[in-house]
C-alpha cells in the first residue's frame, strides 16, 4: 500500500512556474514508479508525466514537453512536477499516481492522491 500527498498548487499568472510535490508513505517508495495526472474541468482526467522507479526514464503528454519536468527523490520518499511557462490551459486539478510498472503508470496506476488545484491565469 501507497498513501500520496500532493502539495504546491495555487495561482499563478500565465508564464509563472509552480512546483508540485507528492510525499509517499512507506519503506518501499524506491520501487514505484511515479506519475502526474491532471483533470480540467468539464474534461477527462488526462496523463501528464512519468518517471520510472529509479528516474532513468521519464514520460511527457505533449502538451507539456519541454515546459514540465519530474523527478523522483526515493531518499525523501518524494516525487516532484516542475512547472514552467504555464498557461491558461494547465489550469487543472493535478494528481500523483503510483505504480510497480512504469508502463501501467502512464495508462492504469494502482495508487492515487486526492489531488491539488492549479490555476493560470491569463
Amino acid at each position: 500500500q501507497v498513501q500520496l500527498v500532493e502539495s504546491g498548487g495555487g495561482l499563478v499568472q500565465a508564464g509563472g512556474s509552480l512546483r508540485l510535490s507528492c510525499a509517499a508513505s512507506g519503506r518501499t517508495f524506491s520501487s514505484y514508479a511515479m506519475g502526474w495526472f491532471r483533470q480540467a474541468p468539464g474534461k477527462e482526467r488526462e496523463f501528464v508525466a512519468a518517471i520510472s522507479t529509479f528516474g532513468a526514464n521519464r514520460y511527457y503528454a505533449d502538451s507539456v514537453k519541454g515546459r514540465f519536468t519530474i523527478s523522483k527523490d526515493n531518499a525523501k520518499n518524494t516525487v516532484f512536477l516542475q512547472m514552467n511557462s504555464l498557461k491558461p490551459e494547465d489550469t487543472a486539478i493535478y494528481y500523483c499516481a503510483a505504480d510497480g510498472a512504469a508502463v501501467t503508470v502512464r495508462t492504469n496506476p494502482s495508487y492515487w492522491g486526492q489531488g491539488t488545484q492549479v490555476t493560470v491565469s491569463s
